[in-house]
């Protein structure tokens, strides 16, 4: 087969996994805004009371409340821990570097289940009442990884001489993270938190089986699957979280090609100036 064809079998078979992906995501807008209780074809007419059904519901709010709180909690703390660990597998090496680092990122590789049901088990074992605080600690798990990708190639690409510039004109180690390397990284550390934040608002399987009374988001809309009057609200719900996702997930993507952007610009002009 030349390379031609294999090229157009490729973009076909691209084409059609893309669309067996995202079709059914982009029914979302339309029975969202479809005046029937009934989901499917034909429609019916155009209405926005679904919407204004969202914002009359006061569990729905509590929900809402409760994902905000565990997402920003986990991107905060998943972000902390990826700068401490990305900053350490950049700048040092030390014994079994590498087994570390890949023991640290198993949960990228891992069924989430399989994760949320050990979790659970450890929980219940110590003891332990299922709250959002165990939601949080499910969610660091999973969204280190993420962070330490992300801030791992902005470390990479940050030119060392800057902090030796830093420390030769008598700033401690401790000033020249915060003064020189924090603000060159920051771009990066934001699309860290960005995606961190994504991923913990819109992750089910570990807040399912962590949470105790108080629902998160996903956890909300599962509940409410069950009953045929609610879905076009679920659908509203889900085309607003769907344009949520993509607004954070393109700005993480910003900041992220803004970070290596900036210290691979960085670190040419010191190349130049040496």
């Amino acid at each position: 087969m030349s390379a031609r064809g294999a090229g157009g079998w490729l973009k076909t078979y691209a084409v059609v996994y893309l669309a067996f992906l995202y079709g059914p995501v982009l029914l979302l807008p339309i029975f969202a805004f479809n005046d029937s209780t009934i989901i499917s074809f034909p429609l019916k007419g155009f209405t926005t009371k679904w919407f204004e059904q969202l914002v009359n519901n006061p569990v729905l709010q509590g929900a809402v409340g409760n994902s905000l709180y565990v997402a920003i909690s986990a991107a905060s703390i998943s972000t902390i821990l990826g700068i401490f660990a990305a900053r350490a597998s950049a700048r040092f090496d030390f014994p079994a570097k590498r087994g570390i680092m890949g023991f640290i990122m198993l949960p990228l590789v891992l069924p989430e289940i399989i994760i949320a049901v050990a979790l659970l088990v450890i929980l219940i074992q110590l003891g332990l009442d299922l709250s959002l605080s165990t939601v949080i600690l499910g969610h660091v798990l999973v969204c280190t990884p993420f962070s330490i990708a992300i801030l791992s190639s902005a470390f990479q690409n940050l030119d060392r001489s800057l902090e030796e510039a830093s420390l030769d004109l008598g700033e401690t180690r401790l000033g020249t993270f915060f003064r020189v390397t924090l603000p060159l990284v920051a771009p990066g550390v934001i699309s860290s938190l960005l995606i961190s934040f994504t991923i913990s608002l819109d992750e089910f399987i570990i807040a399912f089986f962590l949470t105790g009374t108080e629902p998160t988001l996903p956890v909300y809309i599962w509940s409410q699957l069950r009953f045929t009057a609610k879905l076009p609200s679920v659908m509203a719900l889900g085309f607003l979280l769907l344009v949520l996702s993509l607004v954070l997930l393109l700005a993480a993507e910003y900041f992220r090609r803004r970070a290596i952007t900036r210290t691979g610009a960085q670190g040419a002009a010191t190349g130049g100036l040496m």
